[in-house]
């Protein structure tokens, strides 16, 4: 680990912090990955060894728990690595805020899906199991279909059709659906401009706003 050798507690924070992928280690914590697998889904171009290791330093410096039950390794934020959510949170808003831009190049189905998975606000689906289908354009035909599948309270995504009911049917683009779900642009303005289509029974349709709602930064105010 660089040292800034200043006794700054700013320095020192940075001294472990700054690492590459560091933050967004702990950030893939608070959203609640355990697993290696979960992590790596959430930083899908992070390699495993530098995963392995980013998670190593973090663990000796008291900000990881790791734990093994029956073989399986799992991970979790002790105290000194829950205070960190208000550091994340800040920066994320920040970021909202003042670099909206999106390269092409950062626009990734996989990573959109996975986040869309874990913070659905599944209590405002019905109980049984339903289905809303993605249909995506401007990506690779092999990652243009999704399924997100949401049942007794929980949701799963498929990048296969899981061969269930389809209650709603999305098309829209890529680079449109992650705009949307970042909170560039409302539900409203997206399906009144066209940007994004929805399929199905009337209730389902007018539901689909609600069910998918947007990601947790994108009620932050953006400068006029």
């Amino acid at each position: 680990m660089s040292t800034y050798s200043q006794f700054c507690p700013m320095a020192k924070a940075m001294e472990l912090l700054d690492e590459r992928w560091t933050l967004l280690v702990v950030r893939e914590l608070l959203k609640g990955s355990t697993h290696f697998n979960d992590l790596r889904r959430g930083l899908p171009k992070m390699s495993p060894a530098l995963l392995s290791k980013r998670l190593r330093s973090l663990s000796r410096a008291g900000v990881v728990e790791r734990t093994e039950v029956d073989g399986r390794t799992s991970y979790s934020l002790t105290p000194c690595g829950q205070d960190l959510a208000d550091v994340v949170n800040a920066l994320g808003a920040w970021g909202v805020r003042w670099i909206p831009e999106i390269g092409d190049d950062e626009l990734d189905p996989h990573l959109l899906m996975w986040d869309i998975r874990r913070t659905v606000p599944v209590d405002a689906w019905p109980r049984p199991r339903t289905v809303v289908e993605f249909r995506l354009t401007g990506v690779a035909p092999k990652a243009s279909g999704w399924w997100l599948v949401v049942s007794e309270g929980a949701a799963d995504v498929c990048d296969f059709d899981p061969g269930y009911e389809v209650a709603a049917t999305i098309d829209t683009s890529l680079r449109t659906l992650t705009e949307l779900w970042r909170g560039d642009v409302s539900w409203s303005r997206a399906l009144l401009s066209g940007g994004v289509t929805v399929h199905g029974g009337a209730d389902a349709r007018r539901a689909v706003p609600r069910w998918l709602g947007q990601s947790t930064l994108a009620a932050i105010p953006r400068p006029a």
